[in-house]
């Protein structure tokens, strides 16, 4: 139990550092401890490693509302949530959004430990007509977007391109360095559609004066959050190939991201909390990874899913705690210049992208950005660049991987 919260405490330092810093994501620690294994094993022992992995990647989902909210970038994980909740600091609330999104995580990570008991005992007979549906399910939440468009022609075309773009960025992901491989394509795919786009759309002039008067959602806004977000990150956390970023578009069918950004906020925030507890009861039920942390805990000698829920729990507290003291941040931020700070940014997502992808991440970055001014030059949501996930997981889903 020594070694389980020491890891603990070592995984929230982890996903502090992580969910701070624009552009790092908690799969990449992952995989350096991947490939330090030989080293970090003796010195630490399994349990304290397989802790303080599972602590980050909980840790990780509170603290990237941060970046996504008063810097405008995402990461796989934040990848539509960033609208709203930059918007929201543009208004001066950039304090309140970085709040709901925290009080959405410990939703998600409440509503997610009981519902994991469930699954596991329930879901492995039906495992295989879960992989067959998945596909189906997607294609038909696409079409429930693009009817529900008021340009269904354009979010037609503005999915497709996002969606070759998306099946560019896997197919020759092997230019990335090998070190992070596949995952290392996200950070300049996501930030160029969603991110750098929208900043080099986003007008001059000063931030404006923070404040903070409380959350200005009802409880009835929190519960409808909580639910949908926690269906979401239980959909996308147990069906293969799927992803928080695939959640973000599901949400943006039942909650506007446009006129309920708060509600959108608290919901995805949840969801991604969600998905990260369900991924693992995945790992212990069908002995499925969903993403690099499970893959990483795979790989050594874990402790049990109680104990490693019991970490969970402690790094969640832990996390939210950080997350409503470092909201406070907002205040720092009044009166820059938001086309110096706007400049700052994309200056440094550029030097992840080529840290973490190299040249082919550079490139990639401006195909995206160029991609994501579709939606701002013909006036449709940004929600249809999520074809550049979608679309890969709609053909891995239906067996089509040699594109």
């Amino acid at each position: 139990m020594i070694e389980i919260l020491a890891g603990t405490a070592a995984g929230v330092a982890l996903g502090l550092v992580s969910g701070i810093l624009p552009g790092i994501h908690v799969n990449t620690l992952a995989g350096i401890m991947l490939a330090s294994l030989s080293l970090l094993l003796p010195l630490f022992g399994p349990f304290f490693l397989a802790a303080a992995l599972f602590s980050a990647l909980i840790t990780h989902c509170f603290l990237d509302a941060i970046p996504s909210t008063f810097l405008g970038i995402p990461d796989a994980d934040t990848a539509l949530a960033v609208l709203p909740a930059h918007a929201l600091c543009m208004e001066g609330k950039g304090e309140e959004a970085v709040r709901i999104s925290a009080l959405g995580s410990v939703a998600g990570l409440v509503l997610g430990i009981p519902l994991c008991a469930v699954l596991l005992v329930m879901m492995p007979p039906l495992q295989s007509a879960i992989d067959w549906g998945s596909g189906i399910i997607l294609v038909a939440v696409t079409g429930f977007l693009l009817v529900r468009s008021e340009s269904p022609a354009w979010g037609f075309l503005t999915f497709c391109a996002s969606g070759i773009l998306g099946i560019f960025a896997f197919r020759y992901s092997y230019l990335a360095p090998p070190l992070l491989g596949e995952g290392a394509v996200l950070m300049p795919l996501l930030s160029g559609l969603f991110g750098i786009s929208v900043l080099l759309h986003s007008g001059k002039g000063a931030i404006p004066p923070q404040h903070f008067s409380g959350l200005e959602i009802p409880r009835k806004g929190i519960l409808k959050g909580t639910l949908l977000g926690g269906a979401a990150g239980l959909v996308v956390g147990w069906l293969p190939g799927l992803s928080n970023a695939t959640a973000n578009g599901v949400l943006a069918s039942a909650v506007n991201y446009t006129r309920d950004r708060r509600g959108y906020l608290l919901a995805t925030s949840a969801a991604n909390t969600m998905n990260s507890v369900v991924g693992l009861a995945a790992f212990f039920a069908v002995e499925r990874t969903r993403n690099g942390v499970v893959a990483a805990l795979s790989m050594i000698e874990y402790p049990s899913f109680p104990l490693l829920m019991v970490s969970g729990t402690l790094s969640g507290l832990a996390a939210y705690l950080l997350t409503i003291r470092l909201s406070g941040v907002a205040k720092i931020l009044e009166g820059l210049d938001r086309s110096r700070l706007n400049t700052i940014v994309i200056a440094f997502v550029a030097v992840v992208s080529f840290l973490s992808a190299g040249v082919f991440g550079i490139f990639l970055l401006v195909l995206a950005a160029a991609v994501g001014f579709i939606p701002r030059l013909v006036n449709i949501p940004q929600v249809f660049c999520m074809g550049s996930i979608m679309i890969p997981v709609m053909l891995y889903s239906f067996g089509i991987g040699g594109i």
